[in-house]
């Protein structure tokens, strides 16, 4: 469980203003450790997203966005520091986010294992099992208020 002195901070960013410390955050979860394919990983959707950054002590440690169309994605923690409340965190900023944008129900491709996490915080699956570099997902949507 997090702390209430933990030093963490939670920012919206740009894939221009800090693409290096995203890159390094995804590259480590989804390229390493999920083995997702590098050219499947970078998209443009980078450059038009709003990214949230999550820092613990001032080191990176966990990343998401929020593209134009609502889609939240990519929403990564490191190692050693899950089960902390970091995921969640990144999501309802990226939650808040597009309720400020006006996008009416944001939605986000979850990894199978992840649905439980995302029904928490107000998601519900739609639709059927689908593939997505080589991982089950399956789409689910959050009605904002």
């Amino acid at each position: 469980p997090r702390m209430a002195d933990d030093p963490l901070e939670c920012v919206l960013t740009t894939w221009a203003a800090d693409r290096p410390v995203l890159q390094q955050i995804r590259r480590e979860i989804f390229i390493r450790e999920q083995k997702v394919p590098e050219s499947d990983e970078w998209d443009d959707d980078d450059w038009v997203s709003v990214h949230a950054l999550v820092r613990l002590n001032r080191d990176p440690v966990g990343t998401g966005r929020l593209n134009p169309a609502g889609k939240i994605g990519r929403i990564a923690v490191l190692p050693g520091l899950r089960g902390r409340g970091i995921g969640a965190l990144i999501t309802r900023r990226l939650l808040e986010e597009a309720h400020h944008r006006g996008i009416r129900e944001p939605y986000l491709h979850a990894q199978l294992q992840a649905v439980p996490f995302y029904e928490k915080l107000g998601f519900a699956s739609e639709g059927d099992v689908f593939d997505e570099a080589g991982i089950p997902h399956v789409r689910m949507k959050h009605a904002l208020e």
